[in-house]
């Protein structure tokens, strides 16, 4: 388990999902459940090599971890962390909303 997951700080989760290849591989692995690197990189037009760095951030930030099948690794997610980011984004609005109401009646007055 990594620090910042134990911590329960947001930051690195966001961080490893602020980008597009790897938002890409938690899609694949949310539709095709736990797969290999092989996986995840065909028809993705991403290298092994490349997919295999991005499961490493991933893994870091908690999102997914790997499991061996014989020879072969195999990547899942952790749905866990990305409820916590849904909980996240979920006060995040409250907050927003809560403020954009104290406005409209502070104009409203």
């Amino acid at each position: 388990m990594s620090s910042s997951r134990k911590s329960g700080r947001p930051a690195p989760l966001f961080a490893a999902l602020g980008d597009e290849t790897r938002l890409l591989l938690i899609s694949r692995l949310c539709d095709d459940g736990p797969t290999s690197v092989s996986g995840l990189t065909a028809g993705s037009g991403v290298t092994r090599q490349a997919v295999s760095k991005h499961l490493r951030v991933m893994g870091k930030a908690g999102l997914v971890h790997c499991t061996q099948r014989g020879r072969e690794s195999v990547w899942q997610l952790d749905r866990r962390r990305i409820e916590e980011a849904r909980r996240c984004l979920d006060l995040i609005s409250k907050r927003w909303d809560d403020a954009l109401g104290r406005l409209r009646a502070l104009v409203e007055e």
